[in-house]
């Protein structure tokens, strides 16, 4: 006969064991979630395993972003991923995002077929993400084109001296931190900045032209601002069909992609931190500060330090033609 003891002893170590258990199967519940949140779900694991066309969609206003080119890159090395849709609904934004982007398809597109599809917009950065693919398909009510680049600044010297507000400064040399919103700007520092434009121009301009197969001087016309619908676009040989996502799949197959394939969105690995950002929040709490207290100018001044910019919008008080609801 046992000790009661010893008993008691061993059913102590059962209750112990099996709170163990019960932890390490919670745990490897827990882990299971969090690969699932990660991926996207079982399914969509299992999905992108097999053979499939990939998704990459370009919304809204360009900003660098590392997480979108690392996408790029895994998607040239992910065997499953057969070709590429680059779908496009941008008014373009930062030049330097659009040249990312466009020299990451470019690398891309020599393991994978890829083809742009624009819904609704490709302008500016957008559009040269869209010649960083291999084909062009636009609905023929899309907008593109918008072939330039701009920097813009505000002016609220005026505004600080109706406040009573002045600018004092030491700097180095005359053209460090030009332009300023706080006082007009010098003809010098206006030179400076018509050479970087003029120099990132011509980049743009030689990519059109060899993209596109167009003389020099027919892609500098083009390249004048202009927006076009995509049936302009085609008959200016900016784009090279006509139709829906459906065209484009129909493209991929035409370079060997398996027919019947399932498209699959791709998206980047985010944490919180990771979002391409258009402003910092400290930025965004001066503009709604001054907003706020009715000073727009000066909101809009601070808006415009922005850095060299590919894009296009609507003026004030303009309508948008076409459904897409395109705004500033």
């Amino acid at each position: 006969m046992l000790d009661p003891d010893v008993v008691a002893d061993r059913r102590r170590l059962k209750r112990k064991l099996g709170l163990w258990r019960t932890l390490a199967f919670v745990l490897a519940v827990v882990a299971i979630l969090a690969v699932v949140a990660r991926f996207g779900g079982v399914g969509d694991l299992v999905d992108k395993a097999r053979p499939h066309i990939a998704r990459l969609s370009v919304q809204g206003i360009m900003m660098p972003d590392r997480k979108l080119l690392e996408m790029v890159d895994k998607l040239a090395i992910t065997d499953a991923v057969k070709g590429v849709i680059v779908s496009i609904d941008s008014p373009g934004g930062a030049t330097s995002a659009g040249e990312g982007l466009y020299t990451a398809l470019r690398k891309l597109s020599d393991k994978k077929p890829t083809v742009a599809h624009v819904g609704s917009l490709a302008a500016s950065a957008g559009y040269l993400t869209a010649i960083g693919t291999d084909h062009i398909v636009v609905r023929r009510t899309a907008l593109t084109g918008s072939i330039g680049v701009l920097i813009q600044w505000g002016d609220v010297s005026k505004l600080m001296e109706t406040m009573g507000v002045k600018l004092d400064e030491v700097k180095s040399t005359p053209l460090k931190a030009e332009p300023t919103p706080f006082k007009p700007t010098s003809p010098e520092a206006r030179a400076m900045l018509d050479k970087v434009v003029k120099d990132t121009y011509a980049w743009f301009v030689g990519l059109v032209a060899e993209r596109r197969g167009l003389p020099p001087e027919k892609a500098r016309e083009l390249a004048d601002g202009r927006v076009v619908t995509g049936a302009q676009a085609l008959d200016l040989k900016l784009v090279d069909e006509l139709g829906e996502e459906s065209v484009a799949i129909a493209w991929l197959e035409t370079k060997g992609v398996e027919k019947g394939l399932k498209v699959r969105d791709w998206k980047p690995d985010r944490k919180l931190g990771d979002w391409p950002m258009a402003e910092s929040l400290a930025t965004a709490i001066v503009r709604g500060t001054l907003s706020a207290l009715g000073l727009e100018s000066g909101a809009e001044a601070i808006r415009s330090l922005d850095g060299l910019r590919s894009h296009w919008h609507l003026g004030a008080g303009e309508n948008p033609s076409n459904s897409g609801g395109i705004g500033r």
